[in-house]
Order: C-alpha cells, then structure tokens, then sequence
C-alpha cells in the first residue's frame, strides 16, 4: 500500500507565519504534566521549565488519542549527572510548535501535544517514531540501552539533533555503539530519499541556536560543518538519522520568533517532515 501522506496547499513560510502571531497554542496536558512555566521576558532571560522524571508519562489518558496516526515521541534518556537531564531542552515548546506546523503542512492524523517516553519502558514500542537531542551528555543505563536496541532492531526509527563538535560526537559514537555495535554509521549523500520524500532538499543548512541566529558564527564549539549521517540495518533499512553541528529543535522553538532567521526554520521543518514521512512509510 502506498503511504497516503502529501504535502497541503501553501508554503512553509505561510505555516510558520501561522503558527506565531497570537495563534492558540494547544492547553497544557494532562497526561504529560510540566511542573513550572517559561518565564516571560526576553529570549536571554527565559528558563527551562523544570520536570520530575516520574511526571513524565507516555500514557495517553485521552481514549481518541490511542487511534491516533502518528505521535511525536521524545526519547527520557540518562544524562551525565545532569539534575533534569539533557533530553528536556526546549521541551514542551518545541514539540508542540513543530507539530502545529506539521498539521498545516501534511496530511497525517498526528497527536498535537508533546509525548516522552523512557526508553527503557517497553510501551516505546507503540511508538515508531522517537526523537532524542543533546546526545553529547548521554550516558544511557544498561536498561535504556537494551530497550533502546530492542526499539531499534524491531522497527523503530530514531531521530538524533543538537549535539556539537568533536568531544559531543565521541561521545554519542561510544553510547550508539553500545546500543548498534555491529551497525556502522555513515554518512548520507543529497541523493538518499530522505532529501527528497516530501521536499527537494539540496544543501545541508547548519541551523543555530537562536543566541547564533542573528549574525556571526552559526557553529558551536568545532563544530564547523553540519552533517547528517545514518545508520542502517542489514537489509538497508534505515534506523538513525543523526543531525550534527546542528540544532533543529531550537528552529522549531523559534520558527514564531521576528528574530530568528526565516532560512534556518525553513530547511528544519522541511529536513523533519521529511525524515518522518520516510520513517512512517518505510
């Protein structure tokens, strides 16, 4: 069967413009609940919200959310001693912006609030689609690391952002060999169909933090070139797309924002609608 995702009327640049501008972003959640609040102010005053580890279900207490087709699914993962953990930055906002554009922009049935899952719950199966970020301060538990394995290698698809430089990427290689040690991973040329399932993608666009966006160096740390790689199976199936010297999720967090460049939120969206349109149909 042929996957009936397509690509609605418009542009990215009217979705983004859509999305911000007053626009009624979705209620806070129940099944997901954020203990504390970005604060109001200037994007250099703002802070995280703060999360329990325990407070954050994927269990979807709503019963019209269980048919849904698509979820956004951010893998909890163990991070370097860190109090909250790395996986949470830009989280809610973030999932939530991008999927409001998502449903503009393509025909899938998808969950419009934010959904975390532990990736050492065996209910991550009932998500195909995970996406985990700062990956340069992962140090998964032998638990994550199994189930993150057993996600994988029975058809899961993970998505990888927000990691910068030569130290980040060693560490990431060393944590993705514990969970793939007899996967290579390499590099993924323009011509893959992940470039072009829904939009011709033809250049690689490092795409900074909103701190980088607005002049100067676009890099962090040496990490000079975004690159995008990939590891596959032994039939060619691909599980992992990572995205270094990049940061994808800030450009959805803030597509809304007059100060962050149309270029850089322009090719993240269209890079992610991509890779999920290829990771539900393939």
């Amino acid at each position: 069967m042929r996957p009936r995702f397509f690509v609605r009327a418009g542009v990215i640049a009217t979705a983004l413009m859509g999305a911000g501008g007053g626009a009624a972003w979705p209620t806070e959640p129940t099944e997901l609940p954020v203990l504390g609040s970005r604060a109001a102010g200037p994007v250099a005053a703002q802070r995280r919200p703060t999360f329990r580890r325990e407070d954050i279900r994927p269990t979807l207490k709503n019963p019209s959310a269980n048919a849904r087709e698509f979820f956004f699914t951010r893998a909890i993962y163990n991070g370097g001693g860190r109090r909250w953990g790395a996986w949470a930055t830009d989280f809610p906002k973030a999932d939530r912006q991008f999927l409001t554009i998502l449903d503009r922009l393509i025909d899938m049935d998808a969950y419009e609030m934010e959904n975390a899952i532990q990736l050492d719950d065996p209910a991550v199966r009932r998500f195909p689609f995970l996406y985990a970020l700062e990956v340069g301060n992962m140090y998964m538990t032998e638990a994550e690391v199994k189930g993150l394995r057993e996600y994988l290698l029975a058809g899961g698809f993970l998505m990888i952002d927000d990691f910068w430089g030569t130290y980040e990427w060693q560490n990431f290689e060393a944590e993705i060999k514990r969970v793939l040690p007899e996967y290579p991973i390499v590099d993924l040329s323009l011509n893959h169909p992940i470039f072009n399932t829904v939009y011709n993608i033809e250049e690689i666009v490092q795409v900074p933090s909103i701190g980088n966006a607005q002049g100067g160096p676009t890099w962090e740390r040496d990490g000079y070139e975004a690159q995008v790689k990939g590891i596959f199976d032994e039939t060619g199936r691909l599980m992992v797309v990572i995205n270094w010297n990049t940061d994808i999720g800030d450009a959805w967090e803030w597509a809304e924002s007059p100060y962050y460049p149309l270029r850089y939120s322009t090719y993240a969206i269209e890079i992610t609608v991509n890779i999920i349109v290829y990771a539900m149909s393939h």
